[in-house]
């Protein structure tokens, strides 16, 4: 099959969590118990904390090009993005945040392609999230840097994840242990 477009992806009857990566389809293994345990209490922390003017999302296609429809684990946008019910992408001048859990299928994407093309879409935050020694999520944080177009390290966090940007976040990571 050729390169898809954004368009043709849309318009194929696919299985759940398809994404576009540069002209091709990605089908993602089933998720670990890790991957689900650790996008929910994240999810669920973002929720507590996320302004009024954003919106979280849990695996929700970003049209970021016309070759590419990336399914981020969680991504943060305006809520003036947000179109309803029956909304099946958003488009990425409305996403603040784009985190990824990675998984063993996903690892070369979530390190390395997926943020090069966030970076370059302009997605100012990035999480990277991998599974520590402890078997808890270990959330690496990244900014857009405006002058290289690429991210550039903030940290990285075991036991709480406490930021200020993209807005005032406190989560418990060590919460994982109770899921």
């Amino acid at each position: 099959m050729d390169s898809l477009t954004a368009d043709d992806f849309f318009a194929l009857d696919l299985p759940r969590h398809a994404q576009l990566i540069n002209g091709a389809l990605v089908v993602p293994e089933p998720q670990s118990t890790f991957h689900s345990v650790s996008l929910y209490m994240l999810e669920q922390g973002l929720r507590r904390t996320a302004p009024g003017r954003l919106r979280v999302r849990r695996q929700m296609c970003v049209v970021i090009g016309v070759r590419d429809v990336p399914e981020p684990d969680l991504i943060i946008v305006n809520a003036s993005a947000d179109g309803g019910p029956c909304l099946m992408s958003y488009a990425v001048r409305d996403v603040l945040l784009a985190v990824e859990v990675v998984s063993p299928d996903s690892e070369d994407r979530d390190q390395d392609t997926k943020p090069r093309k966030y970076a370059a879409a302009g997605i100012r935050h990035y999480w990277l999230v991998r599974m520590d020694e402890n078997n808890r999520p270990a959330v690496h944080t990244y900014e857009l840097d405006p002058h290289t177009g690429t991210y550039a390290p903030t940290g990285i966090h075991h036991d709480r994840l406490k930021l200020a940007v993209p807005f005032t976040i406190d989560i418990d990571l060590t919460e994982i242990d109770r899921l």
